[in-house]
């Protein structure tokens, strides 16, 4: 039998950990030497923190990350500053080719592609990013959404797959 690992981690085996990061019950990390956290970070209960072998992970200082999230980043993931993360967010950068019929997609190569999450977003319950979006400064994702494509900053964005749907700009 083979394993990636049990999740368990030292906090001295990470690249980079600032001051001030909470790691609460149940949190799983896979490869921290590839993940960078910077200070006053909060990580919920649960979450998987799947760093690997190759791509780099990188968190923002004063970035808020909620119970039972999934952040995987094969193909490099970089979270800014004071981001607020809501409970269950999945965060994939990498997803398995289209090869055609002749071969199952499990066992079709794997392609990478990094993901972008600006500073001051907000990432709404059980939302989803996929591979190869960036997601600007500002944005506000509705709970739920599927990002597929790239938003620009300061946008209120929803559904599956997001859509945006006014500008914050506008705001008082």
């Amino acid at each position: 039998m083979r394993s990636h690992g049990t999740g368990q981690f030292r906090l001295d085996q990470f690249a980079l950990l600032g001051e001030s990061v909470v790691f609460e019950e149940g949190v799983l990390v896979f490869h921290p030497e590839n993940i960078e956290i910077g200070s006053n970070v909060y990580v919920g209960h649960y979450t998987i923190l799947k760093g690997y072998y190759k791509g780099r992970m990188t968190i923002g200082d004063g970035t808020w990350i909620g119970q039972q999230c999934f952040f995987h980043s094969a193909g490099d993931l970089s979270i800014g500053r004071n981001v607020g993360v809501g409970p269950g967010v999945k965060i994939i950068t990498s997803a398995h080719a289209e090869e055609g019929v002749g071969k199952p997609i499990l066992h079709s190569r794997i392609e990478f592609a990094p993901v972008v999450i600006e500073d001051d977003v907000d990432l709404g319950v059980n939302a989803v990013v996929l591979p190869g979006v960036t997601i600007g400064k500002g944005v506000q994702v509705g709970a739920g959404s599927v990002v597929t494509h790239d938003l620009p900053a300061y946008v209120v964005a929803a559904g599956v797959p997001a859509r945006i749907l006014r500008s914050r700009l506008d705001e008082p």
